[in-house]
């Protein structure tokens, strides 16, 4: 029997399951194919291509920069490692803001070109109409409210979200329309933990947070930031699982002490 007959894939329906009986649902980024197979070995629920490649893998100070054909190359990486998660892929940045029919035919490249699960995108009504259309392709839309990175210009700061009512009764109303619409889950970014319950509790799809507290149905943290291979970012949401970038920096200086002090390679290291 392979490998593929014993696992049970994750699916957006699999999701839903998971939240009616109060399964926490566990999601981290990937971005290439080593990382992703490691991932989701360890057996990790949702894998989110995300578009904080832009940042940790090409070293942007915002995800703006990054292209279509760039998430395309690291969705299509991360899909081939993956044997048992369910693979979101987001839309980057100007590829379905204000043009559905452009949003469509961005999501359409992504499935084709990547054989990911489901596309993400960020913002509420103002793109209803790209998530209705996407979704009338038969495409699965994770929607992404709170913090949006995508708008950062216009927000023109990284602090939480939605923390005056105008603001939270905008995100939930949002929350309502992108479930209404047809979307299989959302990310709440960056508010706070009582409105990410509220929304939680108010919508029958997951709620994955990330800086959104407790309530909500899942957790998404960014996988550099998890390890400790990225140190520059330390907000209070983040919990560092390891410190890599200290025993990656470590390793290399052992390999650079023993290729010159001529002890590697050693006798049993050639041929």
């Amino acid at each position: 029997m392979s490998i593929h007959n014993e696992i049970r894939r994750v699916t957006t329906h699999r999701l839903s399951e998971m939240k009616l009986r109060g399964e926490k649902i566990s999601m981290l980024t990937a971005y290439d194919y080593s990382m992703a197979q490691l991932v989701d070995e360890a057996g990790i629920d949702v894998i989110l291509v995300g578009d904080s490649a832009s940042n940790v893998m090409a070293g942007h100070t915002t995800t703006l920069p990054i292209t279509l054909n760039e998430m395309i190359y690291h969705g299509a990486s991360v899909v081939r490692a993956v044997n048992r998660a369910l693979v979101v892929v987001d839309l980057p940045f100007g590829t379905y803001q204000g043009n559905s029919r452009e949003a469509l035919h961005s999501a359409i490249r992504i499935m084709k070109e990547t054989a990911a699960d489901a596309v993400k995108l960020e913002g509420g009504e103002e793109v209803l109409e790209s998530v209705k259309r996407i979704l009338s392709a038969g495409i699965p839309v994770m929607g992404h409210l709170g913090l949006m990175p995508q708008s950062i210009h216009k927000f023109g700061t990284y602090t939480v979200r939605a923390k005056e009512e105008a603001e939270a009764e905008k995100l939930l109303k949002d929350s309502l329309l992108l479930e209404d619409a047809g979307c299989f889950g959302i990310v709440l970014e960056k508010i706070p933990a009582s409105l990410g319950e509220k929304v939680a509790q108010e919508l029958k799809i997951p709620v994955i947070g990330i800086g959104a507290g407790g309530g909500v149905d899942g957790q998404v943290l960014v996988l550099h930031d998890v390890l400790g291979i990225t140190q520059q970012f330390s907000p209070r949401f983040l919990r560092r699982y390891h410190n890599l970038a200290a025993e990656i920096k470590g390793a290399v200086g052992n390999y650079i002490n023993d290729v010159k002090s001529r002890d590697f390679p050693n006798e049993k290291e050639q041929y």
